[in-house]
């Protein structure tokens, strides 16, 4: 049964890969996209709540969890920390709310792919997972009902990353990643003209611009863990990213088409390259903003935790000559996560959903992105549960999490997106360098 369950998770996440789209948000429209949230199902089912860090789960926000102490008993019973695997995808179902109508849409996707290999007071990880998701089509309609301009989006930014941490005490731990973002953004714009007589002219022409997007980035953290009774222990995290620069090779053209009204195919007939070069916009710098989080909580080891996590991001510094537009400018962005996990008995013989992690958690975002003078918030609040699988002694768990949320406002004619996104993970773990006990 164990198998069979691991089988058919990974080939669900595997369905998410092969066929992703990785956005459907209109809000993929600003900048480089909708950011990913960088961490795992159990985070994101806590409200996105990082500050936990153990063992038997990766995590991706805070390179400090690749260390740890060595010998844990329990719950290793005295053998080392195992290589930890964690392999993700999350679906999405939207709707998208304005004045004048409403529209629906979805997404599938793969999440991240990451190991965490311990060696004595350090550990290192490496993996791969999504930066930035875009994929909108949009479209303008005047009061008689005809189209105006129609808008269509793909593309992102992904990262390649690796990281190291070091026990510095039993109750301290740091680390850092380093991380290659790698990607492109298409962006493609028609403003529809028609005939004196209201007829669709036909021939149009379409704006296409693409940016092609490399570069390096850090992110440092911190971990600190102590007993403040015989059974309270808490926890305090923090990481810093700094401020960072991508290459932005930047490409833009114009096509003739001719719109099928049927379908709505784009036709090309021809396409003119514009000289960006001669502008200084052909090889352009993209600033990413730097990012800090802190955060605490307090639990009983193995059966309880709850805490909070703020996070700063200096939005307001995005930039990229590029993809500046009129109507739009970046602030400051705060987020701040609530949650915690709650296990009836993670050692019980019998009774296996007591062995159950019970997952649960709300975050608030302002996102930085202000449209119309009109800032775009976001609210979400999650669910979750983690199912053990495989060997008892590794605790391995499949990871299923559920978030309901809400993004934008109708006002000033903007939309309003409300999301369910459905997340299901493996978080797996092996023992590679076991030592014998017996002769």
């Amino acid at each position: 049964m164990i198998k069979r369950l691991i089988v058919i998770c990974i080939t669900i996440i595997g369905s998410f890969c092969y066929a992703q789209q990785g956005t459907s948000s209109p809000y993929s429209f600003y900048g480089i996209g909708s950011l990913k949230f960088k961490g795992t199902v159990e985070n994101r089912s806590m409200g996105g709540l990082s500050i936990y860090l153990d063992s038997i789960h990766v995590n991706l926000r805070n390179p400090a969890a690749y260390a740890g102490k060595n010998i844990e008993a329990p719950p290793f019973d005295s053998e080392s920390r195992p290589v930890k695997f964690a392999v993700a995808g999350t679906t999405t179902s939207a709707t998208y709310k304005s004045n004048s109508g409403e529209a629906s849409g979805g997404s599938s996707t793969f999440d991240y792919i990451a190991i965490s290999v311990p060696i004595g007071r350090f550990g290192f990880g490496f993996g791969l997972l999504p930066y930035s998701s875009v994929g909108y089509k949009l479209e303008d309609f005047n009061d008689d009902g005809n189209l105006e301009n129609r808008y269509r989006g793909e593309g992102g930014v992904n990262r390649v990353f690796t990281g190291l941490g070091y026990q510095i005490t039993p109750n301290l731990s740091a680390g850092m990643d380093v991380s290659y973002n790698f990607g492109r953004v298409e962006n493609k714009a028609i403003a529809v003209d028609y005939t004196d007589e209201g007829e669709l002219v036909q021939y149009q022409t379409r704006e296409n611009n693409r940016s092609d997007l490399s570069g390096l980035n850090f992110n440092f953290g911190l971990s600190y863990k102590t007993m403040v009774t015989e059974t309270l222990e808490l926890s305090a995290t923090a990481t810093y990213a700094p401020e960072t620069r991508l290459s932005s090779q930047n490409q833009r053209s114009f096509s003739t088409v001719v719109i099928n009204n049927e379908n709505e195919d784009e036709l090309v007939r021809n396409t003119i390259d514009v000289d960006l070069e001669s502008r200084g916009l052909r090889d352009t710098e993209l600033t990413l903003p730097a990012t800090v989080t802190v955060g605490a909580g307090l639990g009983k080891p193995k059966k309880w935790f709850a805490g909070a996590e703020y996070t700063v991001i200096n939005t307001g510094n995005f930039s990229n000559p590029i993809f500046n537009n009129a109507i739009t400018v970046y602030e400051k962005s705060h987020q701040i996560a609530l949650g915690g996990f709650f296990i009836p008995d993670y050692n019980a013989f019998s009774g296996y959903f007591n062995r159950v992690v019970y997952r649960a958690g709300f975050n608030f975002a302002n996102t930085g992105l202000v449209i119309k003078d009109e800032p775009i918030n976001e609210f979400g609040i999650s669910f979750g549960l983690g199912l053990p699988v495989g060997n008892r002694s590794l605790f391995s768990n499949a990871n299923l999490g559920l978030e309901f949320g809400q993004r934008g406002t109708k006002k000033q004619n903007l939309i309003q997106e409300n999301f369910i996104n459905f997340n299901l993970s493996l978080s797996l773990n092996s023992r590679w360098f076991q030592k014998r006990k017996y002769n």
